[in-house]
């Protein structure tokens, strides 16, 4: 009944908004015609709601909210198909109101997005496993060669990197299929860390063009497009990580100078817009020549990957220690946890990382989900995708759920 009601409402607020914005009607049902007549949409009713005539439905036999409702359930990988049978599809699936009722029903399928060789990034479809070519970003050599972060955030993929004179920020939409330039951060940086919750990301710390080491952090919302600068952490750091936890950015490790490290952490509550400091949350001391702290979060738990030792570990947030669990699938050692993409995929944990065995080399997918538990030490990683004749380092990785 829930469901239903939110359906509905959302369809009602979909195809009624035109009353007073009527491009939102447009992309639906079209532009109206020299007679004014509009494609499906009669005159508003007594009560209120809107009438059909069920020609002119978007699937025959159905009315419009059912119709709706089928979409948003099926897969993401057929979103592209639908939209090629004819201009009232391609403008609801590139109107992006699929997603929001895909949001608002709970409807997520959590695709993997990576870079694994110079030819640029791919999306993983691991319900299918099937492999689909992003657009080529339209940047400069400078930032197609230069070392990159992303994150995913909402239905975008953020990359940052340097280009010939200065940091840029490239934004990828699932929605339009296409990369963009994402202006308007205050202070760009690299080797920071950042986390996304829901439509909102933030990136803390860093190093600036100059090497200057940041405390300063922003916020990003994908749906409006706008950065926030908030207030600034209690110590700058790069080469840290972050992520989001019981509502809360978290901000660990990192180097404050080329040979000082950081063990503490700092949570930043967004209601208070406060940062508080935890010191000893992450023990293992990072340098220079290591890759930032490979952390994952899970049903609300931390998790993250030894390099030395290649076991994964959970943090006690009662005790503030951690807790060692079982061996990665793959090893994270050989090159100081570089290369390697540790990352949360709904409520499993994924591992992606290269592979040389007899028939070449390959980058695997693993992924094990912390509910199954650990059995003497034990996980039980399952292969959820392989990439071959790929390399064996991952550049870049991300996981968009949508």
């Amino acid at each position: 009944m829930n469901m239903a009601s939110e359906t509905k409402k959302s369809k009602k607020e979909f195809l009624c908004w035109d009353k007073v914005n009527k491009s939102s009607h447009d992309y639906l049902f079209g532009e109206e015609d020299e007679k004014g007549r509009r494609m499906g949409l009669e005159e508003e009713a007594d009560d209120g709601h809107c009438k059909f005539r069920s020609g002119d439905s978007l699937l025959p036999g159905l009315h419009d909210d059912v119709a709706l409702t089928c979409l948003a359930w099926a897969s993401r990988s057929d979103y592209a198909s639908l939209s090629c049978l004819n201009a009232r599809f391609n403008s609801l699936v590139k109107s992006g109101y699929l997603y929001d009722l895909r949001r608002r029903l709970g409807v997520v399928e959590h695709w993997v997005y990576m870079v694994c060789d110079p030819r640029g990034w791919e999306a993983f479809d691991p319900f299918r496993n099937k492999w689909l070519r992003l657009p080529k970003i339209p940047c400069d050599d400078c930032f197609n060669y230069a070392d990159k972060e992303s994150l995913a955030v909402g239905s975008e993929l953020l990359v940052f990197g340097r280009e010939l004179f200065d940091f840029a920020i490239w934004k990828y939409s699932l929605i339009q299929n296409n990369w963009e330039k994402c202006e308007g951060m205050n202070h760009r940086r690299c080797l920071f860390g950042s986390g996304s919750l829901g439509s909102i990301s933030i990136v803390a710390g860093g190093s600036d063009k100059n090497g200057n080491v940041l405390k300063s952090a922003e916020l990003y919302d994908s749906l409006t497009g706008r950065w926030e600068i908030l207030p600034n952490m209690h110590s700058p750091r790069r080469l840290c990580s972050g992520f989001f936890m019981d509502g809360k950015f978290y901000v660990i490790a990192g180097m404050t100078n080329p040979t000082d490290s950081l063990t503490c952490g700092e949570e930043f509550d967004l209601q208070t817009r406060k940062w508080r400091k935890i010191e000893g949350m992450f023990p293992n001391v990072n340098k220079a020549a290591q890759a930032p702290p490979l952390v994952a979060v899970v049903n609300n738990q931390l998790y993250a990957v030894e390099y030395l030792t290649n076991m994964i570990k959970k943090y006690d947030k009662k005790k503030n220690s951690w807790e060692v669990l079982g061996r990665l699938p793959v090893r994270a050692d050989s090159s100081n946890g570089w290369g390697l993409a540790f990352k949360a995929r709904g409520e499993e944990l994924l591992v992606v990382g290269g592979n040389r065995g007899p028939e070449g080399e390959a980058i695997i997918l693993s992924s094990w989900a912390p509910k199954s538990g650990c059995k003497d030490g034990t996980l039980d990683w399952k292969v959820i995708g392989l990439k071959e004749h790929s390399g064996v380092f991952v550049y870049n990785c991300a996981v968009m759920g949508c």
